[in-house]
């Protein structure tokens, strides 16, 4: 019998010819599936609104209460939000005294006075990087909700020749050293000129105010 009359290879070439064009066939159907899926989505994406982007936030300065640098300041500069902004009793004080200061030879320059809340977080975490710990700035910075300098009720004088003047003769106007870790840091006591000046707190972390 003769093999060759029936001839199957042809009709299984066909067969398999058939079946990768199917095959063929569904993946390209596959892959417009994807390409359109995928376009779809990035029509998706860029219809998104976006907002406008967060601009940095500057850095306190003169209107935050800063003090410009290598300017000396006095108790006259009103101008300055530093010192125009300090409560006005306050400010009335210190004028007074510093005209009686000046007498002896002595100027009062400001190295601080009113500052902004933004400000006095910002020296509070200034305080942390410097001294390590939350803990260790209290001694130092309070926060802008208990801050005596926020309210504008308190003022740093310098150089170390006011201090020595405020210290000796401030009572007399009702101008008290707050704290004995900084005797440049003064608020007013009216009660002082009869009374004398309170005791003072070591560091702001025994004043019942910064509790609150």
């Amino acid at each position: 019998m003769d093999h060759r009359a029936s001839r199957p290879a042809p009709a299984r070439r066909a067969g398999t010819a058939a079946l990768v064009s199917l095959a063929i066939l569904g993946v390209a159907i596959a892959a417009f599936g994807v390409q359109r899926s995928l376009a779809a989505s990035a029509q998706s994406s860029s219809s998104v609104e976006v907002g406008p982007p967060i601009a940095p936030q500057a850095p306190p300065g003169e209107a935050d209460g800063v003090i410009p640098d290598g300017v000396a300041v006095s108790v006259f500069d009103e101008g300055l939000p530093a010192v125009g902004k300090l409560d006005s009793d306050l400010l009335d004080v210190l004028q007074r005294t510093a005209t009686d200061a000046a007498a002896d030879g002595v100027a009062f320059r400001v190295n601080s006075g009113w500052r902004s809340p933004e400000y006095q977080e910002q020296l509070l975490q200034d305080a942390v990087v410097e001294y390590g710990s939350q803990e260790e700035a209290s001694r130092w910075v309070a926060t802008p909700e208990t801050s005596a300098h926020v309210s504008g009720d308190a003022v740093d004088i310098g150089p170390w020749d006011a201090e020595a003047w405020l210290a000796a003769h401030g009572a007399a106007y009702g101008l008290c050293q707050t704290y004995g870790n900084e005797p440049w840091h003064y608020e007013l006591r009216p009660d002082a000129v009869d009374d004398g000046c309170p005791p003072m707190y070591a560091d702001p972390t025994e004043d019942p105010r910064m509790q609150s």
